[in-house]
């Protein structure tokens, strides 16, 4: 069962609850600077109702920032530190932060997002000293390690991706514990070890990665920089039982050489957990070949959660993402939220709790156009099977529409990534006079491979083989690499509007 941090420090107070580059904290530590924290920011005027914003890398305060925040009532929000100072300074003011948190490292986005952000009266800097800001060692220096008890436990709230407009924050009344929180078969007693592969600022990593070890007596293993040799060096080094990855990591990992592989032990891994995208079918085949079966699939977002599966139902139906986890989570159907046929492709739909329903930001006219009735749509696209499986196709607003067909990308870029030479694919469409649009592969290779004629052809060929006709990029483009997120998933829109101004 889980447990709170401090129930953790109380039994075993010299067991590892972090480790990372920047420092290591027992549960004790973490303990007690997370209530050295909550009762310095009080002493400071921040307090139960607040919100404060959180500028920081995969370093031990991010870690006390998030429990720190949950004991004294405060509502936090993380900041995506790849963001320009005017956009991470949009979410300070945005979020109503009364305080900003910000480590060293990024002192210029933290100053000029601060100035930018009128509302926002303190700043605390994390890891050294920022001009302007106190530091967040003397705060703690200063305040009592005594526990600070609230009537209602502080919450979070993430900001979407804004790949449409302004990111908008996305806020949950408080709820009982889903389906997806035990996810991970951890030990009651505590002791597992999980490797943190993603950026804590974003909503899984967050959860999976950090919240939910912590309620487990786990040891976290930050990475502040993913690579796959790295990871794998790090699960043999520390007995690494579970993790959190996306599809991207998964193909870059059983990308790496033999002789790379063999040089790690990865036996020790428990339950592998991967979501954020539809990971192409050829991949992790790979990937549980070489693990085991103990790859776990979910389908949710910040918004909400969706569909669960294991390694021997999803090897039974490849590509699957499992069936709902409570009955009638999901539903797939039109725009107007009208359920369509078993088999038939449309919108996926996730339930929100009735009366519970989670809520854009200040934005009333964005939350109820986010909803029909209780349900509510990310803009994925998929379908059930006869057997009440869910499979996800793309996102709708991926969607290549070529002489009035449906083609979705997702599919052929994993046949593409089938392909030994290739690093990452990502199929977009582009203007065709003709046909209205025409599939485009961009294609990034494997370091030391070259483009070529007859790699075109090869591609060409596989892609007839596996595809419909329609279906298969008329255009390939090499590039050195393609534009990211910072979690790793390609950034598609920015693809087509590069490729559509040409």
């Amino acid at each position: 069962m889980p447990r709170s941090v401090a129930e953790w420090a109380n039994e075993y107070p010299d067991r590892l609850a972090i480790v990372s580059e920047a420092g290591r904290l027992t549960y004790r530590e973490l303990d007690e600077r997370a209530n050295r924290l909550a009762n310095g920011l009080f002493t400071i005027g921040v307090g139960p109702g607040d919100a404060i914003a959180l500028l920081c890398t995969n370093r031990p305060e991010f870690a006390e920032v998030v429990v720190a925040c949950e004991r004294a009532g405060l509502r936090l929000t993380p900041v995506n530190w790849h963001l320009t100072w005017a956009e991470a300074g949009y979410i300070v003011q945005d979020c109503e932060a009364k305080a900003l948190l910000a480590e060293v490292s990024l002192a210029q986005t933290a100053r000029d997002s601060f100035v930018s952000a009128p509302n926002c009266t303190i700043g605390i800097s994390i890891g050294g000293a920022i001009e302007g800001f106190s530091t967040y060692e003397s705060l703690l220096e200063n305040s009592s390690a005594e526990p600070r008890e609230v009537g209602t436990p502080g919450q979070r709230m993430l900001y979407t991706s804004g790949t449409t407009g302004r990111p908008k924050g996305v806020l949950h009344p408080p709820r009982p514990a889903g389906p997806l929180t035990s996810l991970g078969g951890y030990s009651d007693e505590g002791g597992d070890v999980h490797l943190c592969t993603g950026p804590l600022y974003h909503a899984a990593p967050l959860a999976f990665s950090l919240a939910i070890p912590l309620a487990y007596g786990s040891t976290v293993v930050l990475m502040e920089k993913w690579s796959a040799e790295q990871t794998l060096r790090l699960i043999d080094e520390h007995k690494v039982t579970h993790s959190h990855m996306v599809p991207t990591m998964f193909h870059r990992l059983v990308s790496l050489p033999d002789t790379v592989r063999r040089n790690f032990d990865v036996s020790s891994v428990r339950h592998l957990i991967h979501g954020a995208a539809p990971c192409p079918v050829a991949v992790k085949h790979k990937v549980i070949d070489w693990f085991g079966p103990v790859v776990w699939e979910y389908y949710a977002a910040t918004e909400g959660t969706g569909s669960l599966v294991d390694s021997e139902t999803w090897l039974s139906r490849p590509g699957t993402v499992g069936r709902p986890v409570i009955e009638g989570q999901v539903i797939v159907a039109d725009e107007d939220g009208q359920p369509v046929a078993t088999g038939e492709v449309g919108l996926v739909f996730l339930k929100a709790p009735a009366g519970a329903h989670f809520q854009y930001f200040k934005d009333p006219e964005k939350t109820e156009s986010a909803f029909r009735g209780d349900y509510f749509t990310l803009g994925d696209v998929g379908y059930f099977d006869e057997d009440g499986f869910l499979y996800l196709t793309d996102r709708s607003a991926n969607l290549i529409i070529s002489g009035g067909v449906n083609i979705y990308p997702a599919e052929i870029d994993a046949v593409l990534l089938e392909h030994p030479s290739v690093a990452d694919a990502a199929t977009i469409g582009v203007p065709n006079e003709e046909w209205g649009e025409e599939v485009l592969a961009v294609i990034e290779l494997h370091s030391g491979i070259e483009p070529s004629e007859t790699l075109t052809v090869e591609l060409i060929e596989l892609c007839r083989e596996r595809l419909a006709r329609y279906k298969c990029p008329r255009q390939f483009e090499f590039v050195n690499s393609l534009p990211r997120q910072d979690n790793g998933k390609i950034y598609k829109r920015l693809l087509r509007d590069n490729y559509r101004m040409r």
